[in-house]
């Protein structure tokens, strides 16, 4: 097998041209390309850059639980991430723990078995049971286990066609300046010959550490954190990643209740930082980490430390994190001018509470000043929405309809700040209105009465007209605001904010509208579960899929589909099919409310009806895509629908023929996305049966899909359209983002009190709706 081993790493380092290869990719941007070392990344956006990149493995990561012995599963996604970015071209190095709980792991297996053959042979196998295992010296141990570690290791990654080589050290090696330059000169000889070096230091042989024995600025090897430390700043690597078994870096010790996972990390912010106790095994911790870290930051290696244990993340811990990905806690010597997206976040959900108990008429005043703003100062808006504008049309990166949407002028102001008035009057009754109450018992009165939901996040894609509606709504609700615009719309979004937040400032809650300008991604700014209560993702269906995908514990409010029909029955009127049809498709064919597929009772097809439905697509030049049962009927039909669930987003539709209402309505059901959909019939009874049996969000009768919309619905402005089962479904204005509370009243009044032995028996009388909270206006 040894023999096996070897073999493979030869026939990897004779492949010929494979440098030539490596040099080739990195030409043509395939892989990244070597930097001038001297400066650590600024942003982690920035780590896709790394091309020389130190992984260390912490004992805690590398061992089971029962320290005796490998976690093999772990250690093997960890070895698959490895080479799949050192074939990417990437140059990667480990510095790993291991030793020792291997050799321990043999040793105790050497030592039963002798215990049990001496046992056997002279006090017979009653005496089995009573076998105690001695303490086991680490340094042999750590003699036993080196050899197998490695084996492991070349095991592993031959598997993926990369070959590795061992190195063991120890803190004498780095004091003398020969053999400093001897490892240096292997290592980079290794890395050129697109080897893996696998370093350890020699437990075998290694002193004990000594504390506090720094010198002149150079880090001494006490575990293996300062080792990685020091060889990322001697062989000059971009990133070093070190992998233990906490999430990162906490302000206090991790399971305490104040504790929170830093980011980023300044090397300023020592002094805010309370360590903790050491990990299970190893001879480090969080504070040696960190300080390790901070030395390698400071040599201008980037560093990121993150959990390697966990079971979810650990298969691409270490991938995530070089894509850039928010893991873990990143070391950084550039802070930023302004807070973290979790400070924005923390300050947004402080001032929201504030917005949220300001009187009705505060809040409108707010929304109305906003409404003010936005013509008043439209000379500003315009003159930032003209340099995106300008840009996007230099980088050709956006098409025409996502040009029209990013385009702003004097009437969509004029609009806008329409709209906002409209939702500052409907906003006077929102929070704290009752819509229940009941007297439980004598003197016991409990209420039902909507809240804020809390913080949200809304993400939106080239419209800056999406801002100030949406801020006038959280406004209106309560809510506090996180906003994620798209760059292409920076400037335009910059000035919009700045015009919230003034208008805020007039009742002191200026924070609770935040835009996120930093660079974080979309993804990563879904995974604040413990600080966002909502996403409300505004864009392109492909954004809210990617949305959905990524927000596993956050709801997000919206659809990644709409795919609307609408159904023309036997007993249509031609009028109204036509005008329905033309309307749904062509009015605004990128709508998500927009027709997708035009169902057909099959009565219809060779009558004057289906001829002028045809015609006029054919006049709005809409391309039509036959479904399966109509392209049957046709002798040379239109090119046939590659699938039947399909959102085209233009002047494009699929027609299908269908026998029935209720094969129209089995249909939808089956190749629809619950958003819209549409019966076109004078038959009242089958239009009823058609409403009645569909469950889409929004179901039509003789009227065109392009209603579904919040403003048409006479809500004012909408946050979107939702088709989830639960909370808020169809277009979502105000009231979809309150949600309710109960307000119980008592005077003394305890459970005991209604049991058998108690005094008081349960009333529930539902009573009028009425004043709510001292102070607030609420409607009956």
């Amino acid at each position: 097998m040894y023999l096996q081993k070897m073999f493979s790493c030869s026939q990897l380092l004779a492949r010929p041209n494979a440098l030539q290869t490596f040099k080739r990719a990195a030409s043509q941007g395939k892989m990244p390309l070597a930097r001038a070392h001297g400066k650590s990344f600024a942003h982690r956006s920035d780590l896709r850059q790394a091309k020389r990149i130190l992984v260390k493995l912490g004992s805690a990561v590398v061992t089971r639980g029962d320290e005796c012995g490998l976690a093999l599963g772990r250690l093997a996604s960890i070895v698959e991430q490895v080479a799949m970015l050192q074939n990417q071209g990437r140059e990667m190095m480990i510095v790993t723990s291991g030793a020792v709980a291997f050799g321990k792991q043999r040793l105790r297996h050497e030592i039963l078995l002798s215990q049990s053959v001496r046992q056997a042979l002279h006090s017979g196998q009653n005496q089995l049971k009573d076998m105690s295992l001695p303490v086991l010296e680490a340094r042999a141990c750590a003699a036993a286990g080196q050899s197998g570690l490695m084996a492991l290791y070349e095991a592993m990654f031959t598997q993926y066609s990369t070959c590795t080589a061992q190195i063991l050290v120890t803190n004498l090696d780095f004091h003398d300046d020969q053999k400093r330059r001897n490892l240096n000169s292997t290592l980079h000889e290794l890395l050129r010959m697109n080897i893996v070096p696998i370093i350890n230091t020699n437990d075998a042989v290694v002193p004990p550490p000594e504390p506090n024995s720094d010198l002149q600025g150079v880090i001494s090897i006490k575990d293996n954190d300062s080792l990685a430390a020091r060889l990322a700043v001697e062989m000059r690597a971009d990133l070093l990643i070190a992998l233990s078994d906490v999430e990162g870096l906490y302000d206090s010790p991790p399971g305490s209740d104040d504790a929170k996972l830093l980011d980023t990390f300044y090397p300023g912010d020592q002094h805010s930082i309370t360590y903790g106790t050491k990990s299970r095994v190893g001879i480090g911790g969080m504070e040696a980490k960190v300080k390790a870290a901070l030395w390698a930051l400071q040599g201008g290696t980037s560093v990121v430390i993150a959990n390697g244990t966990h079971p979810k993340v650990t298969g691409h811990v270490i991938t995530d994190i070089v894509e850039g990905k928010k893991v873990g806690t990143f070391f950084s010597e550039v802070k930023p001018a302004g807070p973290t997206v979790e400070q924005q976040t923390e300050m947004a959900r402080s001032a929201g509470r504030t917005l949220a108990s300001l009187e009705p008429e505060q809040r409108s005043d707010i929304i109305c000043a906003l409404a003010d703003l936005l013509t008043e100062r439209k000379d500003e808006i315009l003159s930032a929405n003209k340099k995106d504008m300008e840009h996007a049309v230099s980088t050709g990166r956006l098409s025409p309809a996502m040009l029209k949407r990013l385009s702003l002028s004097s009437s969509k102001l004029n609009s806008l700040s329409i709209g906002l008035r409209q939702i500052a009057v409907s906003s006077q009754d929102s929070v704290g209105r009752v819509l229940r109450r009941t007297r439980v018992a004598n003197n016991l009165e409990l209420e039902q009465i909507t809240v804020p939901i809390g913080v949200l996040l809304v993400i939106f894609e080239s419209r800056p007209d999406c801002l100030p509606q949406v801020s006038a709504l959280a406004i209106a609700s309560g809510n506090a605001l996180l906003l994620k615009g798209g760059k292409e719309a920076a400037n335009t979004n910059r000035i919009l904010h700045e015009l919230a937040q003034e208008a805020l400032s007039i009742h002191g809650v200026k924070d609770a509208i935040q835009l996120v300008s930093t660079r974080e991604e979309v993804e990563d700014l879904c995974r604040l579960e413990k600080m966002i209560d909502l996403i409300i993702p505004r864009g392109s269906s492909q954004l809210v899929r990617d949305i959905q995908r990524a927000a596993k514990g956050i709801p997000v409010l919206g659809h990644s589909e709409g795919i609307c029909h609408v159904y023309v029955d036997h007993e249509a009127s031609v009028d109204k099919a036509i005008k329905i049809i033309r309307d749904s498709k062509c009015d605004y064919p990128a709508a998500c409310n927009a027709m997708e597929t035009l169902l057909v009772h099959r009565e219809l097809l060779r009558s004057p009806l289906f001829d002028q439905i045809i015609d006029m697509l054919r006049t709005e030049h809409v391309k039509i895509h036959a479904g399966p049962k109509f392209a049957s009927y046709l002798t040379f039909s239109p090119s046939e629908v590659k699938s039947l669930r399909t959102e085209y987003g233009d002047l494009e539709c699929c027609i299908e023929v269908v026998d029935s209402m209720q094969e129209a309505v089995d249909h939808i059901h089956k190749y629809g996305s619950s958003h819209t959909d549409v019966i076109v019939t004078e038959n009242e009874d089958t239009a009823e049966q058609f409403l009645q049996q569909l469950d889409s969000a929004c179901v039509f009768w003789n009227a065109s899909s392009r209603f579904a919309d919040g403003y048409r619905f006479g809500l004012g402005a909408e946050v979107g359209i939702s088709t989830a089962r639960i909370h808020a479904r169809g277009p979502v204005g105000l009231d979809g983002l309150l949600t309710t509370k109960w307000v119980l009243r008592g005077e003394g009044h305890t459970a005991a009190d209604f049991s058998e032995q108690g005094s008081m028996t349960y009333l529930h009388e539902n009573l009028p709706v009425a004043q709510v909270l001292p102070g607030r206006r609420t409607t009956s």
